[in-house]
């Protein structure tokens, strides 16, 4: 809208208030002149006939009021009104007190001869629109002809008695007859020779000469010099506040009518403009004149409320979760107690059966030496004894149960290799109906904590039971549990790599090349080589996690070409770094995986064996309720981070599990605890592929299976972890003794130790021996090289690889533009392959069943709802933050009436959004490790997301009542608390939602910096009035001008009568319109809504996985 068109709505605008007050007199005095007789002074009726002529009058100004609200001008022009009738009502209504209507007519006579007509009114207002300065010459103010009055305060009636048209907007009347000073309760402009009537809230008193200072007070003019007769007048103006507040009640005062003022009373408070006294509230002090109640106590009160409401819920909510785990901690402890009383007692019984039993076979020897048949009575208590037996053993193992799906594997004593019975592993077994029978009627049994921690540390004994049976592990207990019906199996998943060769992108490099072999179910497979040899790729690779590389060759998944992203559920992978949540407790860090990874068809029961097998095989039980810590916050040590690292997979019970450099930082104890939990998931049929860094003899010689990798990725060794020294003897490399065999090995592959001559085999020749020894097909380029080792045709080989090498170098060479190309080509692709692998949604073959999403946002609710309660301290910091900013913005910006509160609404939009933005961020910037890992095992990225923006809904919902007790009892503007909340809510919400996606699409460090720029910048825009058409485009999609606008409308809309003129031009000024409030929060509310869907799009997306 340009600025000539503003002038002309303000113009039109302001036109249709006077002309309201225009038509009054002029309707009155035809009706007058309808009465019998000539209108005078001299005439007058008497005082009870004129109010009845007024009353009459004034009724049809209510009816001429309500006509002319109702015409289509009016409503395209009504930017500045909310309820038409209600506001020219509340500024013109003059029905309590007319009697400045009455007292002008018996001072004139004649009020519609010197009433304004419309055209009149238009070049007042012209004026105004221009700044208030000196009118453009008119008929009747001109430099041919100036009459007394065209001076400030004065009138004149017309030149003839014609009955004057005052909606004429184009023509003015002579005006120069019988000029006197304005009526009181009239304005009377300079340059115009008419009088217009002030409005509701406004005194306008005849002005009285100052001999001092020579102004008319209480006005601003002055006296006309060469006119000695001429006297103060009336008012002469009505304007914005900005310019001219003469004609305003003042502040300390209310004007009843606009010819009356009193000073306010103890116990009230009148605003400028007021029309009646406001009565203070309790607990505030007003003494007499007060503009404003200082209201300071009420937001001390809410302060104190609002402290104790979080401190209640935060001590109440850490009360109660405190108390339930220390419930459950003493239901455990209970459950512990019983179990082992129990197993004591067991055993008690079967050594006194044990000693029975043999003291009465001893009996029976004794007496078959003197009788030829044994006693009927020892051969009654043997078989006693026996049935006894027998049945305890029933008991004992009815009650066991199996958890998932399972296949039975058979173990061959060539090499302790596994083969699979079931011709497809990847087809679950179904459980037959006895089995679900008991599942249901355990469920029924077991109900309370106490019952299910009795179940599941009694399984726990006989489980201990069992291994103490076949202890050490050696093949006849293996035998056993490997055959045992109630030992539970797990879906077999076996991985067969041929020719695996990973290329990183854009510099051609092979990180892997040739690599064949498999990985086979029930085995633990060590991955070790020197650094720089390629075992965390070849991790990535088969684990489908390589990104940014281009993998060759085959992997087959349980002898098919399937995706293995097909079994994610069941597939665990354990990173090189601890990724945990630090503000969790061991405990609710593994009980989260398992609620989320186990299958939702399992009971609870046996979900918390699960948990409490896990726990007690990694050795957790005493930090189990400790939190594990972060970086700032020391919790638990890091071999004990590893373990709660290692345990969130096992929990999950996978049939795969990748872990990468699990011993590294671990103690030789503690690697072997971790190593026999490894090896009892390997008995239930779990395939265990892990990289190793220069473990221990010992712990050596728990891996069944060896990939042994040289530098470049090349395989040297691939087979039994017995057998590996047996085949480097074989190509006469022989381990020193008290030498570490791993230890050795690798320090040759690095070329620190040198083959012995007899040998005649160098490191690098390694790979291709191993290819050489299986057969496999062995790159060109490495046949030469092993051709010219072993030919004595060296010297032209050489040269023909000299210049080869020296071709290839040089065809290596590029410009610096070409590699910079290369390294963007490069991470383009890196990127893509992120996206695509993100978005990779594969047939699922896992055939489990994990909670759906709404049961994985209620386990997400409680998780961060209990990370929350643990971040307490920070959370009291932001509010902290934000009471002193409204404190300090509430004082030092008052919220003025002349703006509307324009200038403290500004600094409050940028101050709430700055400090609500940098808050917001921690919700999705500081656990994005935590998310990738969550996200790659299948976990509900939708559950993850909504749950923390329900959480955070609580500070959107505290912040804004935080900020305003103190900002808006120390400003005290004129709209309502509750308007002020729900434009900060909405304002909250949205700039919530942008910060999620600068947290998610942004590093921690540039995240904070947008955070803190665009709120001022953003909101520097929205305040450009006069600038140019972009900039003014631009900010209307900026989110502080729709808040900066629902503030101001909001506050204007309690200005009234006097005020109208200063809303609307303001109103006008900032390019405002008073119905567009609940449309610009609906903008707030979806642009947060928007901002959460980019965040949420982003979260899925860019993630690292």
């Amino acid at each position: 809208m340009s600025r000539g068109n503003n002038n002309t709505k303000f113009t039109f605008i302001i036109f249709i208030i006077i002309n309201i007050i225009i038509i009054t007199p002029s309707s009155f005095l035809r009706f007058v002149q309808c009465q019998p007789g000539e209108l005078s002074p001299p005439q007058l009726p008497s005082p009870a006939s004129l109010d009845l002529l007024t009353e009459i009058a004034y009724s049809r100004l209510e009816n001429l009021t309500y006509n002319l609200l109702s015409t289509k001008f009016v409503q395209d022009y009504s930017f500045c009104i909310q309820d038409p009738e209600a506001e020219w009502n509340a500024a013109f209504n003059y029905s309590s007190d007319v009697s400045f209507l009455t007292a002008c007519m018996v001072k004139t006579g004649d009020v519609t001869q010197r009433l304004c007509t419309a055209a009149e009114v238009a070049i007042y207002l012209d004026n105004l629109q221009r700044g208030g300065g000196y009118l453009k010459p008119n008929r009747n103010c001109n430099s041919s002809g100036w009459v007394s009055g065209c001076e400030p305060g004065w009138a004149c009636r017309t030149d003839t008695e014609e009955p004057v048209d005052l909606k004429n907007s184009h023509y003015i009347p002579p005006r120069g007859s019988n000029c006197a000073s304005c009526c009181e309760g009239f304005f009377c402009p300079y340059g115009i020779t008419c009088m217009i009537p002030c409005p509701l809230g406004s005194y306008c008193p005849l002005a009285s000469l100052n001999n001092n200072t020579g102004r008319c007070e209480p006005y601003a003019y002055q006296l006309p010099a060469g006119l000695p007769d001429h006297t103060c007048g009336g008012a002469n103006i009505w304007a914005d506040a900005r310019t001219n507040t003469d004609v305003f009640c003042s502040a300390g005062s209310y004007c009843p009518t606009n010819t009356e003022r009193q000073p306010c009373s103890s116990g009230n408070y009148c605003p400028m403009g007021s029309t009646d006294e406001k009565r203070c509230f309790k607990l505030t002090t007003c003494d007499p004149k007060t503009e404003s109640q200082n209201i300071h106590a009420y937001g001390v009160m809410l302060i104190a409320a609002l402290s104790t409401l979080l401190v209640i819920i935060y001590n109440c909510s850490d009360q109660i979760i405190t108390t339930r785990e220390r419930r459950y901690a003493k239901s455990r402890e209970a459950a512990v107690r019983t179990v082992r009383e129990k197993t004591q007692a067991r055993a008690r019984w079967r050594s006194a059966k044990e000693a029975a039993k043999k003291q009465a076979m001893q009996l029976s020897s004794q007496f078959s030496g003197r009788f030829s048949k044994r006693s009927p009575s020892d051969l009654d208590m043997a078989k006693i004894l026996n049935r006894t037996e027998i049945e305890e053993t029933t008991t004992h193992d009815s009650k066991r149960t199996e958890l998932g799906h399972h296949l039975d594997i058979a173990y061959t004593k060539d090499d302790d290799q596994i083969s699979v019975a079931s011709s497809d592993y990847s087809e679950p077994v179904k459980r037959n109906t006895k089995k679900n029978k008991n599942t249901k009627e355990k469920e029924k049994d077991i109900n309370t904590h106490s019952q299910i921690f009795k179940y599941a540390y009694s399984q726990l004994e006989k489980e201990k039971a069992q291994q103490q049976q076949n202890k050490n592990l050696t093949f006849s207990g293996v035998i056993s549990m490997a055959t045992d019906k109630d030992t539970k199996k797990r879906p077999l998943i076996e991985i067969d790599f041929r020719d695996l060769t990973v290329t990183l992108k854009g510099k051609r490099k092979n990180i892997l090349r040739s690599v064949n072999g498999k990985i086979k179910p029930g085995r633990i497979t060590a991955i070790m080589g020197p650094s720089g040899a390629g075992k965390t790729t070849f991790l990535s690779a088969i684990a489908g996690k390589a990104v940014g590389c281009t993998v060759n060759g085959t992997i087959l998944i349980n002898g098919k070409s399937v995706s293995i992203h097909s079994y994610r559920k069941i597939i665990g992978f354990v990173p090189q770094d601890d990724i945990v949540h630090g503000n969790l407790t061991v405990e609710e860090n593994l009980w989260f995986s398992a609620r989320c990874r186990l299958s939702a068809d399992l009971p609870k029961p046996d979900k918390v064996l699960v948990v409490e097998r896990v726990i007690d095989s990694l050795g957790l039980q005493t930090i189990r309720g400790s939190v594990v810590g972060t970086v700032e916050k020391r919790g638990i040590s890091g071999g004990q981070r590893k373990r709660v690292n290692v345990g969130i997979e096992l929990v999950m019970e996978p049939s795969l599990l990748f872990l990468d450099e699990p011993t590294s930082g671990l103690d030789s104890s503690s690697s072997q605890l971790l190593l026999r939990s490894l090896r009892r998931e390997a008995l239930e049929g779990v395939n265990i592929c892990m990289v190793v860094h220069q473990p221990s003899y010992a712990l050596f010689q728990m891996f069944d299976d060896l990939i042994l990798l040289a530098k470049g990725g090349l395989t040297v060794y691939h087979g039994p972890a017995k057998k590996v020294e047996e085949y480097f003897t074989s190509l006469g490399i022989n381990v020193p003794d008290r030498v570490n065999p791993p230890d050795y090995f690798i320090d040759i592959l690095e070329g620190m130790i040198k083959t012995s001559s007899s040998s005649g085999v160098s490191y690098t020749e390694l790979p291709v021996r191993w290819m050489m020894h299986n057969g496999y097909p062995i790159p060109h380029d490495m046949r030469i090289n092993t051709e010219e080792s072993l030919t004595p045709t060296v010297n032209i080989d050489n040269e023909n690889a000299d210049d080869r090498v020296f071709s290839d170098s040089a065809a290596e060479e590029k410009s610096f533009a070409g590699e910079v190309w290369q390294d963007v080509k490069a991470n383009v692709e890196k990127k893509r392959d992120r996206i695509r692998h993100n978005f990779l949604r594969p047939t699922d073959l896992s055939y489990r069943r994990t909670p759906n999403v709404f049961l994985q946002y209620k386990y997400f609710l409680g998780r961060v709802g209990k990370q929350r309660m643990r971040e307490a301290k920070t959370q009291a910091m932001d509010y902290l933050i934000l009471l002193i900013a409204g404190a300090c913005l509430g004082s030092l910006t008052k919220a003025s009436d002349q703006n509307f509160g324009y200038g403290a609404y500004t600094y409050t939009i940028i101050a709430v959004s700055l400090l609500c933005k940098i808050a917001a961020l921690r919700s999705f910037s500081l656990d994005k490790l935590q998310y990738w890992r969550e996200s790659a095992s299948g976990i509900s990225s939708l559950a993850h997301f909504v749950s923390k923006d329900t959480v955070d809904l609580f500070n959107t919902i505290i912040k804004p009542v935080v900020y305003l007790s103190m900002f808006y009892f120390f400003s005290n503007p004129k709209s309502s608390f509750a308007y002020n909340y729900v434009v900060l809510l909405c304002l909250v919400y949205c700039v919530t939602g942008i910060a999620y996606a600068l947290a998610i699409f942004l590093d921690p460090g540039p995240s904070q910096l947008f955070s803190v720029l665009l709120p001022v910048v953003l909101t520097l825009v929205s305040t450009q009035n006069h600038t140019s058409n972009f900039v003014k485009d631009f900010s209307n999609f900026c989110y502080p001008k729709w808040a900066l606008e629902a503030f101001v409308i909001g506050n204007s809309e309690r200005y009234y009568g006097v005020w109208l003129l200063t809303r609307c031009g303001a109103l006008l000024r900032f390019g405002y319109n008073v119905h567009n409030w609940a449309l610009r929060l609906s903008f707030l509310l979806l642009t947060g809504l928007a901002f959460r869907a980019v965040a949420f799009i982003g979260m899925v997306t860019f993630q690292k996985k």
